[in-house]
């Protein structure tokens, strides 16, 4: 069974990476590669103003999917796999 693949390039950089600013609230964005050779570009609400607590809460997420992905679990959003 084929599943999404998790897509992550990290900017060693830009602290800000996988992170934007919208209307007051951080949100984190990645992409994930379907088995149709498609992608999808993940958007999720982190819930805070913060900037501090916005990295924090990123680099959980981020290792959260990674590790089902190195576990080859399905890569989904937050919210599916809330719903799920």
């Amino acid at each position: 069974m084929s599943t999404n693949t998790l897509a992550l390039r990290i900017n060693p950089r830009n602290l800000n990476h996988h992170l934007y600013i919208n209307n007051g609230t951080w949100w984190l964005h990645f992409h994930v590669h379907r088995p149709d050779y498609t992608k999808a570009r993940i958007r999720e609400s982190l819930g805070t103003s913060c900037l501090a607590t916005a990295r924090e809460l990123r680099d959980l997420a981020l290792a959260h999917l990674a590790l089902h992905a190195r576990l080859g679990e399905p890569v989904r959003s937050m919210q599916e796999g809330r719903a799920a």
